[in-house]
């Protein structure tokens, strides 16, 4: 495994596991079980997931040692605010089933995310968490987070893949010195994203699948990556990414692809926000 050394120091996988959308708590243990055995240490969850139970006992479970594991939460807009978020890092910590988190991050930028910045800046200094960042964050609210808090945000986790490479925002990660992290590497496949033919044809010179290179691009650009299956023999083949390297030229047909825009949603839309915030975790 490679890693990504953050602004803090601290050293975070440059592959791991998500589990959004794993809903039955049952299979989202049988699932992080399975990657632990692939060889996966670096898992992603969050409070609106719903299942920090499931990933908590398959952690449990298993032979590996805490200081090898990286997890991730975050903290959900119905939690935002100091006292919410305070107490929610508590209940994340206590359904993990640990002592410390390795990163925390808003979920989303919306509600009082300074007052939960501020204490996850607290449980930051206490030790209760090695790392704390953002996801979802475009541009504007992530300089204004950096530019006013004592705590410079170690990763930002946003919407990245070949249809959207988030160009400009990482640019701006890097001033800050922020890690640029992606979700949803495969678009879950949407735009035909499996079936790409310049993704298959530029894996089938490396004896390799349109996942394998668009996870190989990502990494190759300074993103890291936290690809979502329910399938071992997929979570086996998204982790073997480091056998092979992409030459400048299939960098550059790749970076073709990039659409610019969202698959999903924008947060400058009404209606999105206005969907997004009326979630409860």
């Amino acid at each position: 495994m490679k890693y990504k050394t953050l602004n803090n120091g601290v050293e975070m996988p440059v592959l791991g596991y998500g589990v959004f959308q794993i809903t039955d708590l049952e299979e989202c243990e049988r699932c992080v079980s399975d990657a632990i055995d692939v060889g996966y240490r670096l898992f992603d969850t969050a409070q609106a997931y719903g299942n920090e139970e499931a990933v908590g006992r398959a952690i449990a479970k298993s032979d590996v040692p805490r200081e090898e594991f990286f997890i991730t939460t975050k903290v959900w807009i119905s939690n935002a605010g100091y006292e919410k978020a305070k107490a929610s890092i508590e209940e994340s910590l206590d359904k993990l089933q640990l002592d410390y988190l390795d990163l925390l991050l808003i979920h989303q930028p919306f509600n009082d995310y300074y007052g939960t910045y501020r204490a996850m800046e607290e449980a930051y200094k206490e030790g209760k968490i090695k790392a704390i960042g953002v996801s979802n964050f475009y541009s504007d609210r992530l300089i204004d987070l950096a530019k006013f808090n004592e705590v410079v945000p170690a990763v930002n986790q946003v919407e990245t893949h070949v249809f959207n490479q988030q160009h400009q925002a990482h640019e701006i990660m890097e001033k800050y010195e922020v890690q640029h992290q992606a979700w949803a590497p495969f678009a879950e496949g949407r735009k035909d994203f499996f079936e790409n033919e310049t993704l298959n044809q530029i894996g089938k010179k490396h004896g390799k699948i349109a996942a394998q290179v668009a996870l190989r691009f990502l990494i190759q650009n300074d993103v890291i990556v936290i690809p979502k299956t329910t399938h071992r023999e997929r979570m086996v083949e998204n982790f073997n990414v480091f056998d092979f390297s992409l030459s400048d030229d299939e960098l550059e047909q790749i970076a073709v692809l990039d659409k610019k825009e969202s698959a999903f949603f924008s947060h400058y839309d009404p209606e999105t926000v206005e969907y997004i915030t009326g979630l409860e975790r």
